[in-house]
């Protein structure tokens, strides 16, 4: 029997990126000998849906074509079942692409990626019923997702540039509460995040060293610098070098409680929930084709 797998598409990504990665696949996948079924979402909800019921009938794979939202939505039909997830890069910040080094320009080669069937087994991040693949930002960097996630204009990394310029006019340290594995902690600080891999927002490697299989999640803290010291120390993060900055702090742990007034969460570049809520780590709740 020809391997079944679902193409989930997200026709807008990137500025229609979407859509013209899933003209290049389509076909590349069927003449490749697989049974796809050809799924296209009117939003998010109806998406989902698909994607879930996909995953309920038993497809080997569910292939997402979009950014790292819509390998956000793939991972909540895949995580837990049978199901492997396949990524097709599409979106703006593709992190979850580069954890795999998947091809983000080249949709055909990609496909190739799901054709070959070689697959990796992974942890995933939960909160309640709700899982995430990369990075829960609660602070500056949650603020910053907000405010681009409103900007038409530009497009890729630029637009959380100027996001983040445009929020450190009035940003000022926010009072947190967390408990790490059982042990609270009070302090200051300019952001938490909490990563089951290492990067967010196109390659800013805010939880640098988080590994996507080591049964636990990296908790990054940046305690309170100026704006002037945060602009500077902005592009280390491109690199993973901000972690011997004297305001940064690392924790690994099982699970993680953050607290702290006023912010809405982000993870996988999307809007996940309000402040406090728990994270715990899932082992081996998603496997991959990568």
């Amino acid at each position: 029997m020809p391997r079944e797998i679902a193409l989930l598409t997200n026709p807008t990504a990137g500025n229609g990126r979407g859509a013209r990665a899933r003209a290049a696949v389509l076909p590349r996948l069927q003449d490749a000998g697989l049974l796809v079924r050809d799924l296209v979402g009117r939003d998010a909800d109806e998406a989902l849906d698909l994607a879930r019921g996909a995953v309920a009938d038993g497809v080997a794979s569910l292939v997402v074509v979009g950014g790292d939202g819509m390998v956000h939505l793939g991972a909540q039909a895949a995580a837990t079942s049978e199901t492997s997830l396949g990524i097709i890069p599409a979106g703006t910040g593709n992190d979850t692409a580069r954890y795999f080094d998947l091809p983000r320009r080249d949709p055909a080669a990609a496909a190739d990626r799901v054709v070959a069937g070689r697959t990796r087994t992974i942890d995933l991040a939960r909160s309640g019923s709700t899982y995430y693949v990369t990075v829960l930002c609660a602070g500056f960097d949650a603020i910053v997702n907000e405010r681009a996630n409103q900007m038409s204009w530009p497009r890729g990394q630029m637009r959380y540039n100027l996001a983040t310029v445009a929020e450190l006019r009035t940003f000022a340290p926010l009072s947190y509460t967390l408990e790490i594995d059982g042990v609270t902690l009070r302090t200051d600080a300019m952001l938490v995040a909490v990563g089951n891999g290492p990067s967010f927002g196109g390659g800013l490697r805010i939880t640098e060293g988080a590994r996507l299989d080591d049964g636990l999640l990296d908790v990054v803290i940046i305690k309170p610098i100026s704006k002037a010291a945060l602009v500077r120390t902005y592009p280390r993060l491109f690199k993973g070098t901000h972690t011997t900055h004297p305001a940064y702090e690392h924790h690994l742990a099982k699970s993680v409680t953050v607290a702290a007034p006023g912010i809405v969460s982000y993870a996988d570049g999307e809007r996940f929930g309000p402040l406090p809520l728990t994270v715990e780590c899932a082992p081996g709740a998603l496997t991959v084709l990568a």
